[in-house]
């Protein structure tokens, strides 16, 4: 089956109408992601004013294995769902989603098992917060497929209400956490909370997962799935690699002290995310409709989101100390020192995003690839590199070096692919 066939040409709708449209679906992915966001900011921010820097060090690290397990599941899962199924919801689109859903519940299964049988082993005070993680990964990976499943069809509105489920069933699960008081407590109400938003996605598609066809979607897919599951996993096995390496060349405080810096940047970046769940997407659309524009949009995409992370990172410095220990406790004092960093590294993080959004939307896999391969080798480098100069302050500037030259060669490679399909512009995609 040929790209054409699966989501065939449109014919452009009016300017304006298809302007207001763009933004209603941009508007919807904000919201998705502030209603996302808002849940795991109040469980980051408790956990660090009320347990201490090493103890969110600890769900620090949990985080960052999820984020790794997250984005397998999104490699393999729900990327090429965006790619081959944005569009109004169909036949296809439904069959799709009940084999990239239950690829998803079948990723979290088989990997929570791991982290359950890791938590096992260490022990201690980070053992219990895996085995917690371990639990609940399913439901958090099916709640996850199930926002990028509606983004993809264009109804965002059912991912942000699938959010706002999450987030009321998050309210009695954290005060029984309050209760006991430990990291793993907390974990747990996070994930058991996401797995009834993931039943509830069910109710609103009215599709059920089928894990039983997960082995036949990786086959359909395998030719952008794998690449992407190997990119993706390269960006979070990045960010999983400097977090360890940063507490076991620094301490566990030091990690807590850069998640806690990445808090403080957390509404910006609520927004970058919500965005990233529209852009491949929208990304698409404009490749089928005027695909003559699709530089100027990814351009516009990633320079709007580097210009405000710089701003919310000025407004950052201007914030007084007893504000910023307000929020954060005993972590502001080490996690304000590394704002000006973190705000560049988000920065050049934001610009790259506009050119593999291109990337995505081209079907380049084995560009993107390249691309996020470059990126990972120097965000590892330039963390651990930094963390051995100059601990948290010192990582956090080599990851702000790295992200700046990984966006410089995403540019190159989105230049590169837009001239290939210029002149190429039909191509067929194989998917069977």
């Amino acid at each position: 089956m040929t790209a054409e066939e699966e989501n065939p040409p449109t014919t452009a709708p009016p300017a304006g109408s298809a302007k207001r449209a763009l933004v209603g679906r941009l508007s919807w992915g904000l919201a998705d992601q502030a209603a996302s966001s808002i849940s795991n900011f109040a469980v980051g921010i408790y956990v660090a004013r009320s347990l201490g820097v090493t103890a969110f060090g600890v769900f620090s690290l949990a985080w960052v294995t999820y984020g790794v397990v997250l984005n397998v599941s999104r490699g393999l899962a729900t990327d090429p769902l965006t790619v081959r199924f944005s569009g109004p919801p169909s036949a296809a689109w439904r069959g799709a989603v009940g084999r990239s859903t239950g690829t998803a519940l079948g990723v979290g299964a088989a990997l929570g098992a791991v982290c359950l049988l890791a938590g096992l082993g260490l022990g201690g005070r980070v053992g219990p917060a895996f085995v917690a993680l371990g639990v609940t990964l399913p439901g958090l990976l099916l709640q996850d497929a199930w926002r990028y499943s509606f983004f993809a069809a264009g109804t965002g509105r059912k991912a942000f209400l699938n959010d706002v489920v999450w987030g009321v069933a998050l309210v009695p699960a954290m005060v029984v956490a309050a209760r006991v008081g430990s990291v793993a407590a907390f974990v747990l109400a996070w994930g058991a909370s996401a797995t009834v938003a993931a039943g509830y996605g069910c109710l609103q598609s009215g599709i059920r997962p089928r894990t039983a066809r997960a082995r036949e979607w990786l086959r359909e897919q395998r030719d952008l799935g794998y690449r992407y599951l190997v990119e993706n996993v390269s960006l979070s096995g990045a960010s999983q690699l400097r977090a360890y390496g940063l507490g076991a060349i620094v301490g566990v405080g030091a990690v807590g002290a850069v998640r806690g810096a990445e808090l403080l940047l957390g509404p910006f970046l609520a927004v970058l995310m919500g965005l990233s769940l529209v852009t491949v997407p929208e990304a698409a659309r404009v490749l089928r409709q005027a695909p003559h524009r699709l530089g100027r949009f990814c351009l516009l995409l990633g320079g709007g989101q580097a210009v405000g992370a710089l701003l919310w990172g000025s407004a950052l410095l201007l914030v007084p100390g007893r504000l910023g220990e307000l929020v954060l406790g005993d972590v502001w004092h080490s996690a304000s020192q590394l704002i000006v960093p973190v705000s560049l590294g988000v920065a050049g993080a934001g610009l790259g995003t506009g050119a593999a959004a291109g990337l995505r939307a081209l079907g380049a896999a084995r560009r993107s690839l390249r691309c996020q391969l470059f990126a990972s080798a120097c965000y590892v480098g330039g963390g651990l590199g930094g963390a051995a100069a100059g601990g948290a302050v010192g990582s956090a500037w080599g990851v702000a070096a790295a992200t700046v030259s990984g966006s410089a060669v995403w540019w190159l490679q989105l230049r590169s692919a837009l001239r290939e399909h210029a002149q190429d512009p039909i191509r067929e995609v194989r998917t069977s």
